[in-house]
């Protein structure tokens, strides 16, 4: 199954569009004061489009608070630190808290694998992603592709906005016995074999460097990131 076809590609991208320019102004990527990465190891890179108009992560802060990290994001990006690199079967997970979000428009946060060539355009990743309305997205980067392997969906392990209007979801990837499956807060809401997501314009492998995805506009702390059985 080929999944990074140009029709697919080209949906995927429709879809994460606003419908129109007024939309689009309005959930505009914000910069940050002090912004840019200040935890030793880490490093970032924003999305294509977000490049092309001359963003940077300078313009989001990813900074330590206590012994966890502190994201306010501008641009969308993926996070990483390459000490974190996994291979064989492995578990990677993190919790994240979304202190308030916007119920009527959530933005994503979650975990890639796979990892290689970070940093450059011809980057490959593949991450899993919740939403504070109680959806998940499983998607993929191949160079400045954009890839969808498993559309935004519910799933009811996927929690939503409390009455406080914060969020807490644990995300985690396993991958075991030439499977890789994503968990959300302890249960399985995707699971792939290798060769679906590996191979010519997928993932090089699923070894690699895990990291953070996240979505533009976002204040989250996420805690407990690791990786383990790498």
């Amino acid at each position: 199954m080929r999944l990074y076809c140009a029709t697919a590609v080209a949906i995927a991208l429709a879809a994460a569009l606003p419908s129109t320019p007024a939309a689009r102004n309005q959930d505009a990527d914000r910069v940050v004061a002090g912004g840019g990465i200040t935890v030793p190891g880490w490093q970032g890179k924003v999305d294509a489009n977000a490049a092309r108009e001359g963003k940077s992560v300078a313009n989001s802060k990813f900074a330590a608070e206590g012994g966890n990290l502190h994201l306010a994001i501008g641009p969308a990006a993926v996070y990483w630190n390459p000490a974190n690199a996994a291979s064989g079967d492995f578990t990677a997970k993190a919790t994240f808290r979304e202190a308030k979000g916007s119920a009527d428009h959530p933005h994503p946060y979650g975990i890639f694998i796979g990892g290689s060539g970070l940093g450059t355009d011809a980057q490959r990743l593949l991450y899993c992603v919740a939403y504070g309305d109680g959806t998940y997205l499983v998607r993929g980067f191949s160079g400045t592709q954009v890839v969808t392997v498993s559309k935004r969906q519910p799933h009811a392990a996927v929690h939503k906005y409390g009455a406080d209007g914060g969020v807490t979801q644990e995300i985690a990837w396993n991958v075991r016995g030439g499977r890789a499956e994503c968990a959300i807060n302890g249960a399985t809401v995707a699971s792939f074999d290798r060769g679906e997501i590996v191979g010519d314009d997928k993932l090089a492998s699923t070894d690699g460097i895990v990291g953070l995805r996240v979505s533009h506009n976002l204040d989250v702390v996420v805690s407990g990131f690791g990786v383990t059985g790498k």
